[in-house]
């Protein structure tokens, strides 16, 4: 049985878009950005980084600022989760080097 679970927000226009979506088949079960590959967690890194929204948007050009809010909302209500997985990608660089 496959669990997909989407959250949604709104948009200007007040209609509820799911924007996150996690699928235990896609980017590992990590929630991500609509249909795309591109999970949360990355963008999330980016930003600890200090990556600006506008160069997120310029390396990631089919996700638009509603994309980025939502993944900032997600992470902001998840916030463990998210720092998890990227606890575990730091982990796994390391083990590479």
């Amino acid at each position: 049985m496959t669990n997909i679970v989407n959250y949604t927000t709104n948009n200007p226009t007040n209609n509820p878009t799911s924007i996150i979506k996690k699928n235990p088949g896609i980017c590992g079960g990590n929630a991500r950005i609509r249909d795309t590959r591109i999970p949360v967690w990355s963008l999330v890194s980016f930003r600890q980084q200090g990556a600006p929204d506008e160069e997120i948007l310029r390396n990631y050009p089919g996700l638009t600022q509603e994309d980025l809010q939502a993944a900032w909302s997600y992470y902001n209500q998840h916030r463990e989760e998210i720092d998890c997985v990227i606890d575990d990608d730091d982990e796994d660089d390391k083990v590479k080097l």
